[in-house]
C-alpha cells in the first residue's frame, strides 16, 4: 500500500482511484462496507481510502478528552489487510480545513488527487463549516468529471454501526459489542515500553503500553489476544491485561499491562496489538499483595478458559 500525505504532490501512479472517503477510526463494518463499494465501482482503478491526519476533530478541539479508537499506524495496517492500495492521509491544517465545498471538490479530489470515483457515507460532510453535502458532492463529481457514490449509513440491531457507538461499548466494558460493530476485535497496538516491574516482583511480568490519545476503555481486567508483530518474540498469545491507574499502587496515569500466558522473554521495543475479548472485573485496590496475587491468580484462570473456548 502507498501512502500519499501531500494532495498538491502526487505521481502518476497514484491518480485515477476510486476512494472511498471518511476518517475511518476503527475501520469498523460501516467504513468497510464503503471501501467494498468504492472496489465495487471502479473494478479497473486502484483501490483507495482517503482521510485525514490529526484526525480533524482533534484539530479544532486539541485538549478535548482523547477519542480515537486507533492510532494512524494501526488504521494504516488494518485498511492494507482490506486490500487498499492507495491511502490517502491528508495533513489536515488550516489551509485544507479553510477550504470550500466547492474548492476541496475541485482542488483536492479532480485536480489534487485525480480521482476517478469517491464514495462517501449518507451523512458525510466537507468544506469549510461542514457545509458541503452529498448532494453538493453529486453535483461537483458531474461537473468536474468524476462519479460519486453515496453509501446508506449501517444499523446492527436497532443502533447505527458508528465510531460513537464502539466508543460506548468500550466506556461500558462490552468489547464483544464492539467486536461485533468493528468485525474484528478491539485493538490497542503500541511499542512495549519501559515498567516499575511490579508485576515482575509479584510473579506476573506485564508488557507495559501507553494508550495516550487513544478513548480509554472501561478500567479494569480483560481477558485479551495478544499479537507480538516484530522481533524475536513474534507470534499469537493468550493473555490478560490490565488497563488503568493501578490503585493499588497509587497510579494516576493510565496504561495498558499485559501478562503473556506461558511466555518467556523480552518485550522492550516491540510492538504489540492486544485484543480486547472480555472484561473481567474493574480495578480493585486490595488490602496486600497477597490478596493481589490470589486475584490475580482468579483473573488468569478465568481469561484461560475464556481464551481456550474461542
Amino acid at each position: 500500500m502507498r501512502i500519499i500525505r501531500d494532495y498538491q504532490f502526487v505521481e502518476a501512479q497514484d491518480r485515477g482511484a476510486s476512494v472511498a472517503i471518511g476518517n475511518f477510526d476503527g475501520v469498523h463494518l460501516g467504513h468497510q462496507s464503503v471501501i467494498d463499494l468504492a472496489r465495487q465501482a471502479q473494478t479497473d482503478a486502484p483501490l483507495g481510502v482517503m482521510t485525514f491526519e490529526p484526525h480533524p476533530r482533534a484539530f479544532f478541539a486539541p485538549d478535548a478528552p482523547p477519542f480515537r479508537l486507533m492510532s494512524a499506524e494501526a488504521r494504516a495496517s488494518r485498511l492494507e489487510k482490506l486490500g487498499v492500495e492507495r491511502l490517502y492521509q491528508l495533513n489536515f491544517n488550516g489551509a485544507l480545513s479553510g477550504l470550500a465545498p466547492e474548492d476541496f471538490a475541485r482542488n483536492v479530489i479532480a485536480e489534487g488527487l485525480g480521482l476517478r470515483h469517491v464514495v462517501v457515507g449518507a451523512d458525510f460532510c466537507f468544506g469549510k463549516g461542514r457545509k458541503g453535502t452529498v448532494e453538493n458532492l453529486q453535483a461537483f463529481g458531474d461537473a468536474m468529471g468524476f462519479g460519486v457514490t453515496i453509501a446508506p449509513l449501517m444499523a446492527q440491531s436497532d443502533t447505527t454501526v458508528s465510531s460513537t457507538a464502539i466508543r460506548d461499548a468500550l466506556s461500558a466494558g462490552r468489547p464483544r459489542d464492539a467486536a461485533a460493530m468493528l468485525g474484528h476485535w478491539h485493538r490497542i497496538e503500541g511499542e512495549v515500553i519501559g515498567g516499575e516491574q511490579r508485576g515482575r516482583d509479584l510473579g506476573f511480568p506485564t508488557a507495559n503500553m501507553s494508550i495516550d490519545g487513544l478513548h480509554p476503555p472501561r478500567f479494569g481486567v480483560y481477558a485479551v489476544l495478544v499479537d507480538v508483530l516484530d522481533g524475536p518474540h513474534a507470534g499469537s498469545y493468550h493473555g490478560a491485561a490490565s488497563v488503568g491507574v493501578r490503585p493499588m499502587f497509587d497510579g494516576d496515569h493510565p496504561n495498558l499491562e499485559t501478562f503473556l500466558f506461558d511466555f518467556s522473554g523480552n518485550l522492550y521495543g516491540a510492538t504489540l496489538s492486544v485484543g480486547l475479548i472480555e472484561f473481567l472485573r474493574p480495578e480493585l485496590k486490595f488490602d496486600g499483595l497477597d490478596a493481589l496475587i490470589t486475584q490475580m491468580n482468579a483473573d488468569c484462570d478465568q481469561a484461560r478458559n475464556i481464551l481456550t473456548s474461542l
